[in-house]
């Protein structure tokens, strides 16, 4: 019976910890998401790349538009992927 609980105490602190890094990597790359679109607004596709490179992600996906004064940055950090928009316009 001990041994059984151990084990299921195990298993479950194994999947809060899995959870817990799923859960700061999709902030993380959020977050660097996020700079990198802000930035390339000004810097362009380096900027976005440096910003990304500094939140420890890297730049999937960069491109202008949908609009002609937005870019869209897709990020990855680990397994997880993130999308953000800026705008100059209004």
């Amino acid at each position: 019976m001990v041994t059984v609980a151990a084990v299921l105490l195990v298993a479950v602190a194994l999947a809060m910890a899995t959870m817990g890094r799923t859960a700061v990597d999709r902030t993380r790359a959020q977050t660097a998401a996020d700079a990198a679109a802000l930035a390339s607004l000004d810097g362009g596709r380096a900027a976005a790349h440096s910003l990304a490179h500094v939140h420890g992600a890297v730049v999937v996906t960069w491109f202008r538009g949908p609009g002609p004064a937005e870019v869209t940055v897709v990020v990855r950090i680990g397994e997880t992927t993130a999308t953000a928009r800026a705008s100059n316009g209004l």
